[in-house]
C-alpha cells in the first residue's frame, strides 16, 4: 500500500511544479507492467478485461503456484504501445478490484519465463510471447476485390466488428452501382454523340 501511495505522490507533484517531463520517461523503453495485489480467482481474462482499457494487451503473465496451479496475486502485462503503461499506471494504481488495492508499477527490464525444452530442461525463450495478442481477421469478401495490403484487419472480439464488416459491404456494393451507372452514362453518351455525328454528316 505504501508504494500505490508514493506513486500517487509522485503524479501530485509533478502536476503542482507543472513539470515538463515525467519520472514515467524513465520507462519509456519498456511496455510491460507489474500488477500486484490481485485477487486469486481473477484469472489471465480477467485481467486483460481490466488493463484492455487503456491499450491492446499483447502479453499477460499470470505466475501460478506449481503445487495447487493457484495465481500467485500478481502478473507482468505487455501493451502493444508504450504509451498505454503510463495510463494504466496512473489510473489503475490504487484501485479497488474485488475488495484489493491493485499496485500497478512500470517493468524496466522484463523477462520472459523460462520454458521447458525437448530435454525437459528449463531454458530461455526463443521468441517473445505474444500470448495475448488478439487474433486479427480480413474480411474476405473485400480482399478478393481489392489488393489485401489495403484491407484493414479486424480484431474478431471488436464489438463493432459486424458493423464495420455490413458498412464495408454496403460501401462496396455502392461503389459497383456507382460503377455500373457511369459505365451507362458513359455508353449512353457514346451512341448519343454518335448519332450527333451521324445527322450533321447528313
Amino acid at each position: 500500500m505504501n508504494v500505490v501511495r508514493e506513486i500517487n505522490k509522485i503524479n501530485e507533484r509533478e502536476l503542482e511544479l507543472g513539470i515538463s517531463g515525467s519520472w514515467h520517461d524513465e520507462y519509456k523503453d519498456s511496455a510491460y507492467v507489474f500488477i500486484g495485489g490481485l485477487h486469486f480467482d481473477l484469472t489471465e481474462g480477467d485481467v486483460i478485461t481490466i488493463f484492455s482499457q487503456y491499450g491492446e494487451v499483447m502479453d499477460v503473465n499470470l505466475p501460478r503456484d506449481k503445487t495447487t496451479g493457484k495465481t500467485r496475486g500478481f502478473a507482468f502485462l505487455m501493451y502493444e504501445d508504450q504509451r498505454s503503461t503510463v495510463l494504466a499506471v496512473d489510473n489503475l494504481n490504487g484501485a479497488n478490484v474485488l475488495g484489493k488495492t491493485l499496485r500497478v508499477d512500470h517493468v524496466k527490464n522484463y523477462k520472459q519465463p523460462k520454458v521447458k525444452g525437448e530435454d525437459g530442461e528449463w531454458e530461455e525463450p526463443e521468441e517473445q510471447s505474444l500470448n495475448a495478442r488478439p487474433e486479427m481477421v480480413i474480411d474476405e469478401g473485400q480482399a478478393s476485390d481489392s489488393d489485401a495490403s489495403s484491407v484493414i484487419s479486424i480484431d474478431p472480439e471488436d464489438p463493432m466488428r459486424d458493423y464495420i464488416l455490413a458498412q464495408r459491404k454496403e460501401e462496396k456494393a455502392l461503389k459497383k452501382s456507382k460503377k455500373s451507372k457511369k459505365s451507362k452514362k458513359s455508353k449512353k453518351s457514346k451512341t448519343s454523340k454518335k448519332r450527333r455525328s451521324d445527322d450533321d454528316r447528313r
